[in-house]
């Protein structure tokens, strides 16, 4: 049995019905606070906080969990760093309340949901795993925090885990059953689309003087069942009593925000109505990664790689949720 935390979050719901998928017994455990219950296709789901060790404690040993895929966490960079305690309240401190549940109940086996901020500003792009991790956000020390944490779990109670880094998780299910829903909503993506639908009366591009064939900036996205399928992989990595291993995760492609604009527009067929704006501090000009170790060790590559296609996708989810 494999717990899924953060399973009814964006990128958590894609992993439980790959897991479903690939006939896999499955627990989601969410609270709820941004998830959804209805984007749990497959398993069972139990709703409940990582604050609760008991009750953590109680789910390993009463369903004989063997591995956790540890998806939950508070994601937003500026809300990160207006509201620090509830980012290390949520990603540290909870963290610690799993990984010592973990240690009671015997289970030895966790896939980690990091990230790309916890490299900080590029000092060479592409980015690779031996880039200077250096996070400039309280959202990327958090999750540097925790791989840190799991290699000291790893050399003292013999912990095995994968960490795996992504890029920008974009797209959608593409059967059109689930996909990305965020209150608030910030990723590129799904603004676009909410502009295509109408929802949104314009899109609003920070800085156009960047260093880049269009002067915006680049982002390497990556599809949200792409990602799902690296967990798969680290989990078979981790069940052959293999580990720790640490990857990026990204198309290794980097896209302008002018390109999903463009994109969006072919594969809508609609006008998205664009407003110049000032730069946001911060923005780096390219954020692109190196997937070469994943790919080489796992033979991990996206399938969903061309930027129409995971726009599709999304697309598909869009109309469907929001149309």
């Amino acid at each position: 049995m494999i717990l899924v935390t953060g399973g009814a979050g964006y990128i958590g719901s894609h992993m439980v019905k790959l897991l479903g998928e690939k006939g896999r017994d499955s627990i989601t455990f969410d609270n709820l606070s941004r998830g959804h219950r209805e984007m749990v296709t497959s398993g069972k789901f139990i709703k409940g906080d990582l604050s609760d060790t008991d009750l953590l404690v109680d789910i390993f040993r009463g369903y004989h969990v063997t591995a956790v895929l540890h998806f939950a966490a508070d994601s937003l960079v500026g809300e990160s760093e207006e509201d620090p305690r509830r980012y290390y309240r949520n990603n540290v401190a909870n963290g610690i309340h799993l990984l010592d549940a973990m240690m009671e109940a015997g289970v030895k086996k966790i896939v980690f949901s990091s990230s790309a901020a916890v490299y900080g500003e590029p000092v060479r792009i592409p980015m690779d795993e031996d880039h200077p991790a250096a996070p400039v956000n309280v959202y990327g020390t958090t999750k540097l925090i925790m791989e840190n944490m799991m290699k000291k779990y790893n050399e003292v109670y013999g912990l095995r885990f994968a960490s795996l880094r992504y890029f920008n998780a974009a797209g959608a299910d593409p059967d059109g059953f689930i996909g990305e829903d965020h209150d608030p909503e910030t990723h590129l993506i799904p603004l676009v689309l909410d502009a295509a639908l109408g929802r949104r009366k314009e899109i609003t591009v920070f800085g156009s003087d960047y260093d880049t064939p269009d002067g915006t900036c680049i982002r390497d996205y990556i599809h949200v069942t792409d990602l799902a399928e690296a967990h798969i992989l680290a989990l078979g990595h981790l069940e052959k009593e293999r580990g720790p291993a640490v990857y990026n995760l990204g198309n290794g492609r980097g896209f302008s925000v002018l390109d999903v604009i463009k994109a969006v527009e072919r594969v809508t067929g609609r006008t998205i109505p664009v407003r110049a704006g000032e730069r946001r501090k911060g923005d780096p000009a390219r954020l692109v990664a190196s997937s070469e170790r994943i790919t080489r060790d796992w033979g991990w590559q996206p399938r969903y790689a061309d930027i129409d296609v995971i726009v599709e996708t999304a697309w598909k989810w869009h109309r469907r949720r929001f149309g």
